[in-house]
């Protein structure tokens, strides 16, 4: 089958477009035929290596010391169940699903049967494929981290990504009042998406404004802690799932200081890493099947053009999801 792979950690002239061996299936798993994958920043990171913090702590996202665990790039996958293995119960052949591996830019996926749910019938393949790290991220932070109620003032920092657009929608779902943060270029877009107030980041910085929240879902992180912290309700929850930072610690840097800055005070800062969950992905399979949540798709890319899909997404001009078709 063709795949996009790596041999060594690198920048996308690392990555080519060549024969591998279709994955085999093990009793608890799986075979997906792809249809398409969703593409993340986890992706870009792994096929550099950073931050090399990553390189240790990161072996269940797919680093290793040296080299990825796994040649295949590729995250969050959309396709039709092709082979299961003898353990599997709840899936069959010729099921159209969708979920996450660590192989998915390429013709088929091998993964546990856990991995995966059935495709949303309204979404299309693209669709479905960007839904499982994003709408888990935004999901767990809202809902556990944040603990997010109605009525509740709710603030996304970052609310035209791939992350933010699915916050946005998750939020309005739970009863907030939204407000999302975004370039200019992007505001119609979030308004569309449900936010109850948009603020252009070239005119205001958030954290300058007279306005507090009860909950600020930091996604861009570009602000100081301190200042973020201004920006919150007394007992107020302030979470972000880490920043680019350097190429040693990356947003780990973020997550080693926000327990500590929280200490002062009463306003609650953490900062959190997603685990993709089935019970998860099922909640967003019925928020999508309610009309609650439609994934938002910037550019689609084929398989061979998964360098330049990456490219264009470290660029930091991507809006919502890219997403790859095979």
């Amino acid at each position: 089958m063709k795949a996009v792979v790596q041999d060594r950690y690198g920048d996308t002239d690392r990555l080519r477009f060549d024969d591998v061996p279709e994955p085999a299936c093990e009793s608890d798993e799986v075979v997906v035929r792809v249809r398409a994958a969703g593409l993340n920043a986890r992706d870009w990171h792994v096929m550099t290596g950073l931050p090399y913090f990553a390189r240790v702590a990161g072996w269940g996202h797919g680093f290793g010391p040296i080299r990825p665990r796994n040649p295949v790039r590729g995250t969050e996958v959309a396709g039709v169940v092709e082979a299961i293995g003898s353990a599997v119960r709840t899936l069959r052949p010729g099921q159209e699903v969708f979920g996450w591996c660590n192989a998915a830019f390429a013709e088929y996926v091998a993964a546990a049967e856990s991995n995966f749910v059935a495709k949303p019938q309204r979404l299309t393949f693209e669709e479905a494929a960007v839904v499982p790290l994003a709408g888990c991220n935004a999901l767990q932070v809202l809902r556990d981290q944040a603990g997010v109620r109605p009525g509740q003032s709710v603030l996304i920092n970052g609310a035209s990504g791939g992350v933010g657009t699915f916050a946005v929608q998750i939020a309005k779902a739970m009863g907030a009042t939204v407000t999302g943060v975004c370039h200019t270029d992007n505001i119609a877009m979030v308004q569309s998406l449900g936010a109850d107030h948009v603020i252009d980041y070239t005119k205001t910085n958030f954290t300058d404004a007279s306005s507090q929240y009860d909950v600020i879902y930091d996604i861009a992180v570009k602000q100081p802690l301190t200042a973020c912290r201004r920006a919150l309700q007394p007992n107020g929850t302030y979470v972000s799932i880490g920043d680019s930072g350097g190429r040693w610690l990356g947003g780990f840097g973020r997550t080693l200081l926000t327990p500590v800055v929280s200490l002062f005070g009463s306003r609650r800062l953490r900062a959190y890493v997603s685990l993709e969950t089935h019970d998860d992905l099922v909640a967003l399979s019925e928020m999508i099947e309610a009309g609650h949540l439609t994934p938002e798709i910037d550019r689609i890319y084929t398989l061979i053009e998964v360098p330049d899909a990456l490219a264009y997404l470290a660029a930091g001009h991507a809006r919502a999801k890219v997403v790859v078709t095979v």
